[in-house]
């Protein structure tokens, strides 16, 4: 590991904004990270080991600051979020149910049986995909409300399932760990709340005029002190960002922390993160088994039958289920810690990452036809088209 891989994997990372800046269709930028990532690894190239030890910490690192911003980006503030959490948490469960049987039958139909970490690949949702696309589409109807409660849930119920169903054999101490880490997380957040606000108010103030970025600093604080704990008690490092993900969301930090942690996260390790991943997926052997292509379509449809099945349970339109169908977070987890703990090939990791990619298009669908829906809410091209009818006018 030197400066020359890590200018390579910074050149391979730049792939995510060049596809994500296209026009004429929505290419989230994780897209191009991953390919980035293929070029130049064990799919490609070669040109990068991402066995790596001192790559393999940086890429943990860069896993831990994704689920810290998965776990800033949960609206736990947002008082409309209370009000749909009833009709939000049936719709959750729904899908969460129905998970299992979707598990079971991707294992059948492709002859590789890992039924349960299908199932919470199937239940999974991602704040951090579908928040930021219906702030973009500016959406604060009551049905994206629910849709925002219903992805809040499925995305803290997955998260803490990971751990367990790779390592089944482990999971009491790894459910015993995952209690350690987000009891610091409990206490890291009374602390917060008992100190003095004018305390508070003069080190945020001279932090601001002195640059010393005191909040992301504590946060960071926070972040690599409970992946600390995780690692001491052999759970996830999973558990220990969105924990303190959930800290920050919870205490509501000032806006220049989300600057900042974007800053740090998705200017370096959060790309790092993707396009190492990228280099250990093997997509030959992918296109060198058809029953592996039949697990990336089956996957990618019964994850979104599994959220029709809950919007038509709870009464939402189908837009939100196709909103809702968006994997991220969750089965990149899978994969990573799979790949590292020898729990999955990377082949069939490989199958996992392809459905999830596919699974952002969906998404994308639904928050557009959400938009159409939406009462004084407009699609980008219905009002560009107007805007040059006044202008032709």
């Amino acid at each position: 590991m030197n400066f020359g891989v890590l200018s390579l994997i910074v050149l391979a990372g730049l792939a995510g904004p060049l596809l994500a800046s296209g026009r004429r269709a929505f290419v989230p930028v994780v897209i191009g990270e991953i390919v980035g990532g293929l070029i130049i690894g064990r799919s490609g190239f070669g040109a990068i080991d991402p066995t790596n030890p001192t790559l393999s910490f940086l890429s943990d690192v860069g896993f831990a600051m994704l689920m810290l911003s998965v776990g800033m980006d949960v609206p736990l503030r947002d008082p409309r979020l209370a009000g749909a959490l009833r009709r939000g948490a049936l719709a959750a469960a729904v899908a969460i149910a129905v998970a299992p049987l979707g598990g079971f039958l991707a294992g059948w139909a492709s002859g590789v049986h890992h039924v349960a970490i299908y199932a919470v690949v199937l239940a999974s949702a991602s704040a951090a995909v579908v928040l930021p696309a219906l702030e973009e589409q500016r959406l604060a109807t009551p049905e994206t409300t629910v849709l925002i409660a219903q992805i809040t849930i499925a995305d803290v119920v997955t998260i803490v399932a990971v751990p367990l169903v790779l390592q089944p054999s482990r999971a009491g101490r790894a459910a015993l760990g995952g209690l350690l880490v987000v009891a610091g997380a409990i206490a890291l957040y009374v602390i917060a709340r008992r100190l003095p606000r004018g305390f508070v108010h003069r080190a945020r103030k001279l932090s601001r005029q002195r640059r010393w970025a005191l909040d992301l600093r504590v946060s960071l604080l926070a972040l690599f002190g409970l992946s600390w704990v995780a690692q001491q008690t052999g759970t996830s490092i999973l558990i220990a960002g969105f924990s303190a993900g959930l800290v920050v969301a919870a205490l509501g930090g000032p806006k220049r922390l989300s600057r900042q942690v974007l800053g740090v996260a998705a200017g370096l390790f959060v790309p790092l993160f993707f396009v190492v991943l990228g280099a250990r997926l093997d997509i030959g052997a992918l296109f060198a088994r058809p029953s592996l292509l039949g697990l990336t379509a089956v996957l990618l449809a019964l994850n979104v039958a599994g959220h029709l099945v809950a919007a038509a349970a709870t009464r939402q339109p189908a837009a939100s289920a196709l909103a809702a169908s968006a994997q991220l977070g969750v089965p990149a987890a899978v994969v990573a810690l799979g790949l590292q703990k020898h729990v999955l090939s990377a082949a069939v990791g490989s199958a996992i990452i392809v459905a999830a990619l596919g699974s952002l298009g969906v998404s994308a669908l639904g928050v557009t036809l959400l938009a159409r829906r939406a009462p004084g809410v407009r699609p980008k091209r219905a009002r560009r088209a107007k805007a040059a009818a006044s202008r032709s006018s």
